[in-house]
C-alpha cells in the first residue's frame, strides 16, 4: 500500500471532505485536496547515489583486503552500484540529498498542474476550482487555481496557504492545518465569488488519492 494511502485517517479525509463542504456552501468556488507518495521517481538521483556509495564500498574492500586491485575495484563497484540504487529507494529521507531543491520544486510543480487537468479543476463553471495538491516524498505542496480565480487573488497569496500546509506535512499536522488553509481560502473565495441560486456541487469533496 502506498503511503498516500494511508497518510491521512478516515477521520482525518472525513473533516477535509466536511471543510471542503462548508467552503463551498458558501462559494461558487470548487476545492479539491489531491495526496501523491511522489511526484517523480528521480532515476538520476538514484543511478548517483547508487554510484557513489557504490563506487565507496568498491574501493573500500579492494583497497583493504584485495591490494588495491583495479580488476576487483571494478566489478565490485558495478554490483555495490547496482544494490545500492535499489536500496537508496528505501531510504527517501537520504534519497532528497541527491536531488536538488529546484528540481524537486520543479517536479511537484508540473506534477500539481498534470493533477490539476486529470482531476477536471479547469471544467468548472465559473473557472474557480482550487486544487490543494500534496507530495509526500517532496514534503511540498501547492495550490493550483483556474484562471477566474487568479484574476481576483494573486498566485503568491495562494503560495502562502501551501506554505502552511507544507511545514504541517514536515511536523505531522497535516490534516489540522489542511482544514484551516482550505477554510481561509474559501473565505476569499466568498468575497469574490459568492455561491449562486442555481450552484451545484462539480467535483466530489472526498481527498483524492493520486498515483
Amino acid at each position: 500500500m502506498n503511503r498516500a494511502d494511508t497518510f491521512f485517517t478516515q477521520t482525518e479525509k472525513d473533516a477535509i471532505s466536511a471543510a471542503i463542504k462548508d467552503v463551498e456552501n458558501k462559494t461558487a468556488g470548487e476545492v479539491a485536496v489531491m495526496v501523491v507518495d511522489e511526484s517523480d521517481s528521480y532515476p538520476e538521483a538514484v543511478i548517483l547515489a547508487g554510484i557513489i556509495f557504490g563506487g565507496f564500498a568498491g574501493l573500500i574492500i579492494a583497497d583493504f583486503f584485495l591490494g588495491a586491485s583495479l580488476w576487483h575495484f571494478i566489478p565490485l563497484a558495478f554490483g555495490f552500484s547496482l544494490l545500492a540504487s535499489l536500496l537508496i529507494r528505501r531510504a527517501p529521507s537520504l534519497l532528497r540529498y541527491f536531488i536538488s531543491p529546484a528540481r524537486l520544486e520543479e517536479r511537484v510543480e508540473k506534477r500539481a498542474l498534470r493533477a490539476f487537468y486529470e482531476q477536471g479543476l479547469y471544467k468548472t463553471r465559473d473557472n474557480t476550482g482550487v486544487l490543494f495538491f500534496l507530495s509526500l516524498f517532496e514534503r511540498k505542496v501547492w495550490v493550483l487555481a483556474d484562471e477566474g480565480i487568479y484574476q481576483k487573488i494573486d498566485k503568491t497569496e495562494l503560495a502562502a496557504y501551501a506554505t502552511e500546509v507544507a511545514a504541517a506535512v514536515k511536523s505531522g499536522n497535516a490534516a489540522a492545518v489542511l482544514c484551516t488553509e482550505i477554510t481561509r481560502v474559501g473565505a476569499i473565495l466568498a468575497e469574490h465569488f459568492p455561491i449562486r441560486d442555481d450552484d451545484t456541487n462539480e467535483l466530489s469533496n472526498r481527498v483524492i488519492v493520486g498515483r
